[in-house]
């Protein structure tokens, strides 16, 4: 076991960087790629990590991942087979317009194992993502028993009075009010559109750090993306087993 990697619990994938969204306040910016993680290579990578490290959670997020629904469930699959309690999925609930296709997928992801759903609904997710379709995606969710939770991105805090937050609070009741309860959500960072387009809301004299920054002498999590790159690997070029054992920071 690589001792940098020793406290290793948690796999991300980024399924795909296309998104059906066009959120000005996204860290990672425009989104132009349509890229998307192969389904078998990153099922086999999940397998393969959970037998040489304690992994408690997988997540797939994206862009938005269920553009590609069977990749997200391959990867709960194997998530579920190797016994990993928390498999999380993070999706704006809007991927397409057909009412029967986002019962079906919902029913898909359920019974693929995932057991914890993060809806990304707030003010910048709604000036381009109609609500009828999150909510109908939502309603098939929300009738299994499987964790629901509607997660908003907050500009500045979750306190800060501004339009956007103001915003925020009104959609979230909507939710709420259909028996789905809210995370505590994530502060918005000043990356990508969110510093081209809401930098007066920032102070950009002091430095922000990434609150997905890890120390990369104790790596607790990991993430692939969308093209296979993973901490300085890639597994279409390599084993992941492999990768892992020669990671230095």
């Amino acid at each position: 076991m690589n001792k940098y990697l020793k406290n290793l619990n948690r796999i991300e994938f980024v399924v795909t960087m296309a998104c059906t969204g066009r959120c000005k306040h996204c860290s990672q910016g425009e989104h132009k790629s349509s890229e998307n993680i192969n389904k078998t290579s990153a099922a086999n990578a999940v397998r393969k990590i959970a037998k040489e490290y304690n992994i408690q959670s997988v997540m797939t997020f994206g862009g938005e991942p269920l553009l590609y629904p069977e990749t997200v469930c391959e990867i709960h699959k194997a998530a579920k087979e190797m016994k990993i309690p928390y498999r999380q999925l993070i999706t704006n609930g809007y991927f397409s317009k057909d009412f029967e296709k986002l019962k079906l997928v919902a029913q898909k992801i359920i019974e693929c194992g995932v057991n914890d759903i993060l809806l990304s609904v707030d003010a910048f997710h709604q000036e381009t993502i109609p609500l009828e379709y999150v909510k109908a995606f939502a309603k098939a969710v929300n009738e299994s028993d499987v964790r629901l939770r509607v997660h908003p991105a907050w500009l500045i805090s979750p306190e800060s009075d501004n339009p956007y937050n103001n915003k925020t609070r009104v959609i979230l009741d909507e939710f709420n009010q259909m028996g789905i309860e809210s995370s505590e959500g994530n502060v918005i960072f000043p990356s990508g559109n969110a510093l081209k387009y809401l930098s007066e809301y920032f102070d950009l004299s002091t430095e922000h750090k990434s609150p997905y920054w890890e120390d990369p002498k104790d790596v607790r999590a990991i993430c692939f993306g969308a093209n296979g790159d993973i901490i300085g690997g890639n597994i279409y070029k390599q084993d992941i087993s492999e990768i892992l054992l020669n990671y230095t920071p």
